[in-house]
């Protein structure tokens, strides 16, 4: 990859955030993977002086379901273009009272309920057994928690988040079953992106934005909702994800680059 189309951070945008327009610069380029294509082009610029890496998970115009993602070749892309953290997007439905619509949640956990999803880069010839204990950068976890109260955004610091298969949203059995599990927050995307980051020793955090209540709270959810939430509250957080990249801290003393360092065989 040339020295022209080089970045260090890595925004995936999730339902709500696919505008790269802050970025100053914009060019788009294809990155050819081993995985096959990305979801999109890779929108390449700066934000004050940031060179950043814009990928819509879902494609531009949302096209690409959840459990079709190809999140491997989202990540190797990223990767590729030089990027060593990385800023996942993405819209949840709560779990519990407390994380009310429009709430922003910095996940710290998940649970992974996906399956046929390809999540590691280790098919074989050599093993890998990542880590998943702390699947989020402690440093960019805190660096944002404190970016949301300076904002004054109704944001919480811990989220169990339980990762669907999708694309149908939960049966009411289900919902209750992950509450009495104590998850927080219900999503379709996290996983695996967050472990394939962590395989190439990137620094990785989730911005979740609660859109509904899961049907726990015997209201059945419903698109119409989640884009009526989505729409309400789209310009904070496109502040919180795409504002905080300016002072994003730069050294990475989080152990995140040796990911590896004990999980290979």
């Amino acid at each position: 990859m040339s020295r022209d189309n080089r970045a260090e951070i890595g925004v995936i945008g999730g339902t709500g955030v696919y505008d790269p327009e802050m970025l100053e610069d914009r060019r788009d380029v294809k990155v050819y993977t081993p995985y096959g294509a990305p979801s999109d082009m890779v929108t390449l610029g700066t934000v004050k002086g940031r060179h950043v890496a814009f990928i819509p998970r879902h494609g531009r115009g949302h096209v690409i379901p959840p459990h079709m993602i190809n999140s491997r070749a989202n990540i190797w892309a990223l990767k590729e273009l030089g990027v060593k953290q990385i800023v996942a997007s993405s819209a949840v439905g709560s779990l519990r009272e407390d994380y009310k619509p429009g709430d922003f949640v910095l996940t710290d956990q998940f649970i992974d309920r996906t399956k046929e999803r390809p999540d590691t880069f280790y098919d074989g010839g050599q093993i890998c057994h990542i880590s998943s204990a702390d699947p989020i950068c402690p440093t960019l976890h805190d660096y944002f928690y404190q970016y949301a109260k300076k904002l004054r955004l109704p944001v919480h610091d811990k989220g169990t988040y339980v990762c669907i298969q999708g694309p149908r949203f939960s049966t009411r059995a289900e919902s209750r079953l992950f509450r009495q599990w104590n998850c927080d927050i219900i999503g379709m995307t996290l996983y695996p992106e967050v472990v394939l980051a962590r395989e190439q020793e990137m620094c990785y955090v989730t911005v979740a934005m609660v859109t509904d209540y899961d049907v726990w709270a015997d209201k059945p959810v419903s698109t119409a909702d989640v884009v009526e939430t989505m729409q309400r509250n789209a310009e904070n957080f496109k502040k919180l994800v795409m504002d905080a990249l300016t002072g994003m801290p730069e050294e990475r003393s989080c152990g995140c680059c040796d990911a590896l360092k004990f999980a290979l065989i």
